[in-house]
This record gives C-alpha cells, structure tokens and sequence, in this order.
C-alpha cells in the first residue's frame, strides 16, 4: 500500500510538471503558426485543467499537495507572465479561466509562503501591465480582478502606491465604461485600505500631492458616482486609527471643510450623509484652527437650519447622536478675539 502511495504522488507531480510544461509552449503559439487554432483550443483546456487543479470541481475538491505543487511550476517556468501577457489573444472562456488562475495563485501557499509575493517582488512590470489593462476596455475587467488579488501582497500594493501607477487611477475611475470604472474605484479603495501600515506611511509621505489630486478631481467630479464613492472612501481613510495624524492634518484646513460644505449641499442625499460623516470630524476636532472657527461662527444660521431638516431616509440613532452634537458644538463656538 506505500508504495502505491508514493507511486500516486510521484504521478501526480509529473503529471502537473506536463501540464505546465505543455501549456507554456503553447502560449509561444505564433499569429502565422499553421495549426494555430487547433493550439489554442489545446490552450484553453490546458487552462481550464490548471484551474481545475486549484479550485476542484463537482467530483473532488482541490488537493493542497497538487496545488502547491501546480504553483511552484507555474512560477519556476513564468508561465503565470506568460499567461498574463497573452490574454488578449485568447478566446472568451479561456480568458474568463486565465483571469481565475491568476488569481488564485496569488492565495496558495508554499511551505506556508505566500510565494507569488515574492514572484511579483522580481516581476514588478507584470504590476504595471495589470494597471494598464484599463486602457483596453475589453481586457480591463481581467486585469482588474487579477490585479485585485495581487494588491493581497502587502509589497504589491506598496509598490503600486509609490510608482507613477497610483496617479493613473485618478484617470481610470472616470473612463466612460462604467464597470471598467468601478473596477478602477474598487482596485483604488483596496490600495488605501488593506494594508493599514503601508498606507499611513504612503499618506504621510505624500500628503499634499495626493488629497491636491483627490479633492481637485475626485471630489469635484461631476460624476455623481465618482463623488459618493470618493467622499465614503475619504471617510474611511480619515476614520482608520492607522491614519490619525493624516486625519489631524486634513481636518485643520479650511479648505478641506469649505469642499466638504459644497458635498452637504449636493443634491444627492447619499453624498450628503457620506459628506456629513467626515464633516463632523471638522467640527469635533477639540484644537481646530481660528479660520475654521471663523467660517463655523459665520455660517452659524445656515448650518443650524441645514441640519434641523437633515435626515436619513431610515432611522439612524448613530446618525441623529452624531447630528445632535455637531449642531450643540456649532451652537456654542465663539470667536476667540
């Protein structure tokens, strides 16, 4: 019974060394090679295959020993590049799969290492080309989601942050495609969200730069879902315990509060509440500055008349303590002379 055993896995291993091995030569497939289309039929189910490898199917659930097994191979070789770089030359389905493979390469686990993170650590332009994929409307949805998985990698995320690739965000979340669109929102939400180190680091560093380009083209974007997803991701990042001394800095600027107070009169109620959530941080701050009492004290009237109809649609105790005590602390702020 051992030895049927041993002969089992050795079988396994040599069978997903081939797959790899038969797929990689595959995807060399030229545009002038006779047999051609016979090859990337022989592609795709090469692909689809691998994918059921890592993630089983009907009949049997996926075996640790042959994924890990699948992803050493798939990295040694740079097939995962290859498959990357090909997408667009693949079918539908095939590209549908290779989108799935990819991603789940970036979860398994080698010896308890998560070793595409040290692949994409090596391979850093495979970065940039995810991020480009936006440009292509019929590839980007891919690219976004392998591109999503890969942000998993804290070095990822940090290298995407701090490389001119973060800037092209501020393009892709208004492409006219409104699910290429929301793709890029999502990608950009993961990247100021997931790794809370790496992100108060990046905002420390980068402050005026990047709230310049966020205010001035998120903020004002006259996309109304440009502007409610902006003003909630604002509200998280400024709200994160990890960000404090960036959240110190943005409330102690009168002209964050004033585009803050132009979000309250959008005439989107959503915005407005998401708008609200980070205006009270404005208001609570116990050391604001003189110009943001000034302009508190002199919008007095309007903000108490504002917030006297200011609802949500469903009843929100939270909302309605958090209203209570901005309208008290407005009510009570005077000038200091």
């Amino acid at each position: 019974m051992k030895g049927l055993f041993e002969k089992k896995k050795k079988s396994t291993g040599s069978s997903t060394a081939e797959l790899v091995r038969s797929t990689r030569e595959l995807l060399g497939t030229s545009l002038q090679d006779p047999r051609r289309e016979e090859k990337m039929s022989e592609l795709a189910r090469n692909v689809r295959k691998i994918k059921v490898v890592l993630y089983g199917n009907s009949e049997a659930e996926p075996v640790p020993e042959a994924c890990a097994q699948l992803t050493q191979e798939m990295l040694a070789s740079n097939t995962m590049r290859l498959l990357i770089e090909s997408l667009p030359k693949l079918d539908l389905e095939a590209r549908k799969d290779t989108t799935q493979v990819v991603a789940n390469l970036q979860r398994q686990q080698v010896q308890s290492r998560l070793i595409a993170s040290d692949y994409l650590d090596n391979n850093r332009d495979l970065l940039d080309l995810l991020v480009s994929g936006y440009e292509t409307p019929e590839m980007a949805l891919h690219y976004g989601t392998m591109l999503r998985e890969c942000i998993r990698h804290q070095s990822a995320a940090r290298y995407i942050l701090e490389s001119p690739n973060l800037s092209k965000f501020f393009k892709y979340i208004e492409l006219p495609n409104f699910e290429v669109a929301c793709d890029a929102a999502a990608n950009f939400r993961e990247l100021l969200t997931r790794h809370k180190s790496t992100v108060a680091d990046y905002l420390t560093k980068n402050y005026d730069w990047f709230f310049s380009e966020f205010n001035g083209k998120l903020l004002s974007s006259p996309n109304y879902i440009t502007r409610r997803q902006m003003v909630k991701l604002l509200g998280e990042i400024l709200l994160d315990r990890s960000n404090v001394n960036v959240m110190m800095r943005y409330v102690s600027s009168k002209g964050n509060m004033c585009n803050l107070m132009n979000l309250l009169r959008d005439p989107s109620k959503s915005i407005q509440i998401e708008a609200f959530h980070v205006f009270k941080v404005f208001v609570a701050n116990a050391n604001k500055p003189p110009e943001i009492i000034s302009v508190l004290v002199a919008n007095r009237s309007k903000f108490l008349r504002f917030f006297r109809d200011f609802k949500t649609e469903k009843e929100d105790l939270q909302f309605d303590q958090d209203k209570a005590q901005v309208v008290e602390i407005i009510t009570n702020l005077e000038v200091e002379e």
